[in-house]
């Protein structure tokens, strides 16, 4: 909490540094400032608490936003969200770390965001009245949707094919992806485990995904 805090005071003009986190108002003053409209004149004054890496220190944010545009990675994330599912925010964090496209929700527009740490502002995120609305996107793009489910028939992800250009479709914590979801997608793929359990929290399983596909894609 005490993270996500400090995030959102910077990134609205704040100052609530932890100490030890984030860095102090730019050394020198004014006359010392980076030259640089990406820069943000309140944080370079006040200093820079954000949870961002140190190439986007003292950056705008719609000036890191658009950084990050021409870098994206050709994947995209989907979630099913029919009953307010907790693991969304976390999800779109991992999106975010992984430099994925966008991240879609299915179903209730709503969604917990306190698990995104404010990594929202960062990713892209739209909505999809129904699995129907969101596949006829997928396939306006030319994009396949891989589903992830420990279903009859999924391959592994260590032996599944990923496709540099897909939609990565996760279910929720505990029914998994809806029948309708299954029947779209192109391709099924789980993720091997060696525990009592049958299956993994949604997030996890997302952020492993995600990390497979940047593993054999991003150079």
């Amino acid at each position: 909490m005490e993270e996500q805090a400090a995030a959102d005071a910077a990134e609205t003009g704040g100052s609530s540094a932890q100490p030890g986190y984030g860095v102090g108002p730019w050394p020198g003053g004014e006359a010392e400032w980076p030259a640089g409209e990406q820069y943000d004149p309140e944080l370079l004054t006040v200093g820079d608490t954000r949870n961002v890496i140190d190439r986007y220190r003292y950056w705008r944010m719609d000036a890191i936003v658009a950084d990050l545009d021409t870098r994206r990675h050709p994947f995209h994330v989907a979630i099913e969200n029919w009953q307010h599912d907790m693991n969304i925010g976390s999800i779109v964090r991992s999106a975010n770390a992984f430099l994925a496209d966008t991240v879609h929700i299915i179903g209730r527009r709503r969604w917990n965001r306190r698990g995104a740490m404010v990594t929202d502002r960062y990713q892209h995120v739209v909505h999809h009245e129904d699995v129907e609305t969101f596949t006829a996107w997928a396939a306006a793009e030319g994009l396949p949707v891989i589903a992830v489910d420990n279903v009859d028939g999924a391959v592994p992800v260590d032996r599944a094919d990923l496709p540099q250009r897909c939609v990565l479709l996760f279910g929720q914590e505990g029914p998994g992806l809806s029948d309708a979801a299954l029947a779209a997608a192109s391709a099924h793929i789980e993720i091997t485990q060696y525990g009592s359990t049958r299956s993994i929290n949604a997030s996890a399983a997302a952020a492993v995904i995600m990390y497979e596909w940047c593993r054999r894609h991003a150079g």
